[in-house]
């Protein structure tokens, strides 16, 4: 489905069938995707902050600089997901599975992370100057 910039903000879409869909640059802030099949979905700029994402399956979708700021990822699927440059600030990130997911570039200030599966996940290499400041502090 090809549903480039579509403006569903607050939208209710709990366990929508959107794999594969396009959806780069969507408008779903706040919206409510709790259990929705986005597997393969692209949707890389989508402004997703404060968006329900609990338990939406996102396997193998590209999530590129999308806005993620504030949104519940918890329990969700996003195994091989390419997340570079996304916005994760705030977000609940709590049982996920981000196993093989491209996290390069992704902003993760304030990300709950708890019982996140990580294996095999891209990160960028600590701050070496960051490290010194931790050590000395």
């Amino acid at each position: 489905a090809n549903l480039l910039r579509v403006r569903l903000s607050d939208g209710q879409l709990a366990g929508a069938d959107l794999v594969a869909a396009d959806l780069r640059y969507a408008q779903l802030a706040g919206a409510d995707l709790s259990y929705a099949a986005l597997g393969c979905a692209i949707l890389t700029g989508a402004d997703l902050n404060g968006a329900c994402l609990r338990k939406a399956d996102l396997e193998k979708s590209s999530l590129r600089k999308a806005d993620l700021h504030g949104a519940d990822l918890s329990g969700a699927n996003l195994k091989e997901a390419n997340l570079c440059g996304a916005n994760l600030a705030k977000a609940t990130l709590t049982g996920a599975n981000l196993q093989g997911a491209d996290l390069r570039g992704a902003i993760l200030d304030g990300a709950n992370m708890a019982g996140t599966a990580l294996y095999l996940a891209l990160l960028d290499p600590p701050d070496p100057a960051e490290m010194v400041e931790a050590s000395n502090g």
